[in-house]
């Protein structure tokens, strides 16, 4: 073995292990800069010797892969739902017919949170993981593998003896509270409208077609099941407890109950408790424990008659609208808000509820004054359900959308197939002329440390700066003479205006603040576009012609630039030294693909989906999700979607495999 595939084993072991105890143990060892630095180490040694990369590398957490289209798979035992119930009686029945059937002196329950995501199959052979697949509808799902491996609380490999060679794994996929509400932020400060709440968040990211997003959102597995054809323990807690014991993240709020009076104990005590909870559940799941008491009793023809699962009811409230106000974001987006009379829901103090947009104020069809229904069924802001119209007050006036800016009055204006209204004065209103040099600023931005919210707004008011751009223009005099700066700190803050100047283009790009230009379609057009001007130059059908440029992007790349003042602020920070072309190394090394289309399936040796991609754009080519009349080449690894090999059969596209690759690019 050479060292370099000795070194490459050492960081793969190491990063698994530090990856379990800071996901699964929360017992980080070392700080995230070390943990990335040897990420990157890994990450160039597999790149510049992709023979030595390991199916278990946890560089294949980073995603890449496009999928345009998932492929159906048929599940083994199909993924039932549970009888649901929200009447304690009908537990109560539940249980007195369960043990009618079998020995109700052996019979013991497990009981465990019902979780508020989305259920996730995981299938394993010989250790490793090959496949992950949605419900779907129980019998069928979709293969979103790629997107799975990015989901840090998966393991891509087992090692183990207590487990055959062939088993399925079972859970849920969710966003925690926290992580939820970390992502709207960085959403509403990029531009973007809040997501609903954490369960559609977790759904939506789930079936994105590029796995390099889904491996930058917050999504955590639970594994509450495990299924094979044998050698599995005979109970289900024995069989979480080795859920656990091999890597898998197991929720430890989980009892084992012996009469029907501890599983109510244990359903009423998380119908308070649930509210402390950093996840969202639903209600507690109630199951036979023993595999051979289950398999006596069976399924109905639509529900396993082992287990029902107990919902709470919705938490709502009601209170007095007082009135409506409005958010402006950075990019002119106008938000209705309900701000209420306070009132207690879900142990927490409500004040205000998110309206969304003005499709929804009017489906509320709200009045001032109105008694509302409040309800936090995941929202980190509350939702308005509805208005009490029978207790409407005669004559109340309904509120309806602005149709001036409430900041600067310029007249709000929509975008043909958009729901927001927004203000288009971005030269001159408060909140886009500060949002957007806080973006500018922003960590995944331009990283100017030391100039927050409040700095800006002191800047702003001083009258010392309108756009980012300006920020080049400050001088260490100015920036001292401001209230709370001291030496020191005007010294930093100039030195950290300094240093942006080396933030690569792609970040600079995603920094200019372009709408529904994000962090991964500024690295897209930066790699398309390498230089500023190509992208300022660009018509519509050459950015639409980059994979997964719409048409509403497009338009608003064309739009900004066709604005003299955003081309001047280009060309001033040229003239500073910002970076606005994309490095050499970036940049690809030959036009051996060139004008070729590739679509790849199955688990190459040599590639995860991230490194492939890079591997076909860099030679001229480009990764395509789905076969069409199009397609080049077909590259197939192990486990292919046969699908894929179907359609490329059928259009007599040339299909070659990782070592006939390998030789194209030499």
């Amino acid at each position: 073995m050479s060292e370099i595939q000795r070194r490459i084993d050492q960081l793969v072991e190491e990063l698994k292990a530090h990856n379990h105890r800071y996901y699964i143990l929360a017992q980080p060892v070392i700080s995230d800069f070390e943990f990335d630095q040897m990420l990157k180490e890994l990450q160039d040694l597999e790149g510049a010797h992709p023979e030595f990369r390991r199916p278990d590398s946890p560089t294949l957490r980073v995603g890449g892969g496009i999928t345009k289209e998932f492929e159906s798979f048929a599940h083994k035992r199909p993924m039932l739902s549970l009888q649901n119930t929200y009447s304690r009686e009908e537990v109560n029945d539940w249980y007195t017919s369960i043990s009618k059937l079998t020995d109700i002196d052996n019979l013991t329950f497990i009981v465990q949170h019902k979780y508020d995501g989305v259920s996730l199959s995981l299938h394993y052979r010989d250790g490793l993981l090959i496949r992950g697949v949605t419900r779907g509808d129980g019998v069928k799902g979709d293969e979103i593998t790629a997107n799975v491996k990015t989901i840090p609380t998966i393991p891509l490999a087992i090692k183990s003896d207590k487990l055959p060679s062939e088993f399925e794994v079972r859970g849920e996929v969710l966003m925690h509270k926290e992580a939820f509400a970390k992502l709207n932020k960085e959403r509403l400060e990029n531009g973007d409208s809040a997501l609903m709440n954490p369960r559609n968040a977790t759904a939506g990211t789930l079936k994105m077609q590029d796995s390099a997003v889904v491996s930058q959102r917050p999504l955590t597995f639970y594994a509450y099941w495990l299924g094979a054809d044998r050698g599995l323990p005979s109970s289900d807690e024995a069989q979480q407890r080795l859920l656990s014991d091999v890597g898998f993240l197991a929720n430890k709020n989980v009892k084992v109950c012996h009469d029907i009076d501890e599983v109510f104990e244990f359903v009423n005590y998380w119908e308070t408790a649930r509210h402390r909870l950093d996840y969202e559940i639903d209600g507690i799941v109630i199951k036979v424990n023993e595999v051979r008491q289950r398999e006596e009793l069976g399924f109905s023809s639509k529900f396993p008659r082992w287990a029902i699962a107990f919902k709470y009811a919705a938490e709502q409230a009601e209170t007095i609208l007082d009135h409506v106000s409005y958010q402006v974001g950075r990019t002119g987006t106008v938000t209705p808000v309900a701000n209420l009379m306070p009132v207690l829901l879900a142990g927490t103090v409500v004040k205000r509820a998110s309206l969304y947009n003005a499709d929804e104020l009017e489906r509320l069809d709200l009045h001032e004054g109105d008694r509302v229904k409040i309800a936090k069924g995941g929202e980190i802001i509350p939702k308005v359900l509805s208005a009490m119209t029978e207790c409407r007050q005669p004559g109340s006036a309904q509120i309806r959308m602005l149709t001036n800016c409430p900041e600067c009055e310029t007249p709000l204006t929509k975008d043909e197939g958009e729901v927001n209204w927004y203000c288009p004065n971005s030269e001159t209103c408060p909140p886009q002329v500060k949002g957007r040099i806080e973006h500018y600023a922003s960590r995944k931005a331009l990283d100017i440390e030391g100039l927050g919210e409040k700095v800006i707004e002191q800047l702003v008011l001083d009258g010392l700066i309108l756009h980012y751009d300006q920020l080049y223009d400050l001088t260490y005099e100015q920036i001292v003479s401001l209230d709370r700066f001291a030496e020191k700190s005007a010294l930093n803050l100039v030195n950290a205006i300094e240093r942006s100047k080396q933030v690569p283009y792609p970040r600079v790009l995603f920094g200019i603040g372009i709408r529904f230009v994000g962090e991964t379609v500024a690295r897209k057009l930066a790699k398309h576009f390498p230089h500023i001007d190509d992208l300022i130059k660009a018509d519509r059908d050459q950015i639409i012609a980059i994979h997964e440029m719409g048409e509403r992007i497009a338009d608003s790349i064309i739009s900004f630039f066709s604005i003299p003042e955003n081309r001047m602020r280009i060309e001033k920070l040229k003239a500073v030294g910002l970076q606005l072309e994309l490095d050499e190394e970036e940049k690809a090394v030959s036009a051996l693909l060139k004008g070729k289309n590739f679509v790849v399936t199955g688990t190459l040796k040599n590639f995860n989906r991230a490194s492939i991609k890079r591997s076909i754009e860099a030679n001229g080519g480009t990764l395509k999700g789905s076969v069409s009349s199009k397609t080049d080449y077909l590259l197939v690894g192990e486990d292919p979607g046969t699908s894929k090999v179907a359609k490329a059969k059928q259009h007599e596209i040339e299909i070659i495999t990782e070592e006939e690759y390998l030789a194209m690019i030499q």
